[in-house]
């Protein structure tokens, strides 16, 4: 509990000053288009409650004419002038834009309810209001949102047969999935999201609680964590969703802190409609940032060019191209696929051999970076969290390295650990950890993916098969992988008890390995 009080401290303070200042960036960006067509207006939303909003219509509109509409929900604690930028754009090529904050947040009514019932009922309320208030064409409707609305967007769609198209950027499809992977509390992560919202908006006492829940590690809580978190994952809906037919693109990051892509892309493979996977470098959100300050922006030129054709029939080709498109953490450009299990083409599998002990509650030095300060440097200046193989202590960390590489590898999707566990206690963390090691011995981190055990009889071995978070990454020749195994990592909270040791082994009835996914050169 200790650990995680110090997170949400120090990570809250972060979260402010990051939504303070986005927030100005943003108000400040559009401020010269304010007078080109943009209302604000009270909309009613679901059982009264009031939800600012923003209104651009395209220009000479004049009721004559119907068009499509657009829905925007904020993103988790930003203001309403998020998207004024892209709106106004969006405006111009011939969209009724409606964007609303969110209820809980800054001058919204209500209390904050992480994409509950109230909040789909909300977003059905904004489309009937937009229908009856502007030139809006009921047989025409989208939503989009970064993050928070993202998630809320794809949630609708699947409760509103009137949404025809979705654009959900850096969101979620599996809550717990995203912030309780592996078992595993990502607590700087769920700090940051605490600490934004304590700050710009009203949390409902059950959300509260669940936080409580949360860092308290409260096992007898857990099944009503799932519980509550499933009611607000739009892969609880996939089936509502593919039944309304909504033609849904879906845009991530490689890196996100808070939102691994590995759920979106388990997601993505359920869905029947039309539909479309983005993958790039980043963290949270930050493929989409220059976007939503005016500035030019793949992402949202996609989503554009996604709007256009399933609500305005334009025939600009998006539903002809490859709908899984990925650009690598290595290199500039972009790759197609048919779907996400082409993306990686072979697997080749690093044994990881013999019988090794480490011990428990020491950080070794091998951790997955800070939430978004690392993976923004490393979608900037290619620079990932780094550590020295040879130097990590064996006594916490257990080491494994494949040979040189005569070739340059280019990883693909997501590794896979499989291995034996014997623990010494009954619970236990552990974090797996994927290098890219240079002739020096240093290692870039390509992946990592926490492992949480609880009830587990000591001295009695287990299997463990854990995925790591997806990626793209490029080995370069004269290179080799490493996979590093500790029990403390700053991003998750640990459960090891003081004085406690996991063996792993390789049974020779069922060896252990880390499977690498490669794309076909």
């Amino acid at each position: 509990m200790g650990h995680a009080r110090k997170a949400l401290r120090t990570t809250a303070v972060g979260a402010v000053s990051a939504t303070l200042i986005a927030g100005s960036a943003l108000g400040l960006a559009p401020a010269a288009q304010a007078a080109d067509g943009i209302r604000f207006v009270d909309i009613t939303g679901d059982g009264g409650t009031v939800l600012k909003a923003n209104v651009i219509t395209p220009a000479g509109a004049d009721g004559s004419h119907r068009y499509p509409l657009l829905v925007l929900p904020t993103s988790w604690a930003l203001p309403q002038v998020e998207y004024l930028a892209q709106a106004q754009k969006l405006a111009n090529s011939g969209y009724v834009v409606v964007s609303y904050n969110v209820r809980g947040f800054w001058q919204s009514g209500g209390e904050i309810e992480v994409a509950g019932p109230a909040d789909t009922a909300d977003a059905s309320k904004v489309i009937d209001w937009a229908l009856a208030n502007t030139p809006a064409d009921s047989r025409h409707i989208g939503m989009a949102g970064v993050s928070y609305g993202a998630g809320i967007s794809l949630i609708a769609a699947a409760h509103d047969k009137r949404i025809k198209a979705v654009a959900a950027l850096s969101g979620w499809a599996d809550l717990i999935g995203s912030i309780y992977s592996g078992r595993t509390q990502h607590v700087q992560a769920a700090a940051l999201l605490d600490g934004a919202s304590l700050v710009t908006g009203r949390q409902d006492p059950e959300v509260r609680q669940v936080f409580n829940d949360f860092y308290a590690s409260n096992l007898a809580k857990e099944q009503d964590l799932i519980n509550w978190g499933k009611k607000r994952s739009p892969a609880t809906y996939v089936d509502q969703l593919n039944k309304n037919g909504a033609a849904v693109m879906m845009a991530n990051a490689w890196g996100d802190t808070i939102f691994p892509p590995n759920q979106y892309a388990d997601f993505y493979e359920k869905l029947k409609g039309p539909k479309r996977l983005e993958l790039r470098p980043g963290d949270h959100a930050t493929a989409e940032l220059t976007g939503l300050l005016g500035l030019p922006n793949d992402v949202w030129t996609d989503t554009g060019r996604w709007f256009d054709h399933y609500l305005k029939g334009a025939d600009n080709g998006v539903d002809r191209e490859q709908p899984v498109r990925l650009k690598s953490r290595s290199t500039g450009g972009y790759e197609g696929y048919p779907d996400w299990k082409s993306v990686a083409a072979t697997e080749r599998k690093i044994a990881l051999g013999g019988t090794t002990t480490i011990h428990t509650n020491v950080d070794s030095g091998a951790d997955g970076g800070i939430v978004f300060l690392s993976s923004i440097l490393d979608q900037v200046a290619k620079l990932p969290p780094v550590a020295s193989i040879p130097l990590l202590p064996r006594r916490w960390a257990a080491v494994w390295q494949s040979q040189r590489y005569g070739t340059a590898q280019q990883i693909r999707g997501t590794a896979t650990l499989h291995t034996t566990v014997t623990p010494t206690k009954e619970s236990g963390t552990l974090v797996a950890y994927l290098y890219d090691v240079g002739p020096l011995g240093l290692g870039k981190l390509v992946s990592n993916a926490p492992y949480t055990f609880h009830g587990r009889t000591p001295g009695k071995p287990f299997d463990l098969d854990l995925e790591l978070f997806s990626t793209a990454y490029d080995v370069p020749a004269g290179h080799r992988l490493a996979l590093v195994v500790d029990t403390v990592d700053p991003l998750y909270i640990e459960h090891n008890p003081s004085g406690a040791q996991l063996t792993f082994s390789s049974p020779a009835d069922d060896p252990s390995y880390v499977s690498i996914p490669l794309r076909k050169q």
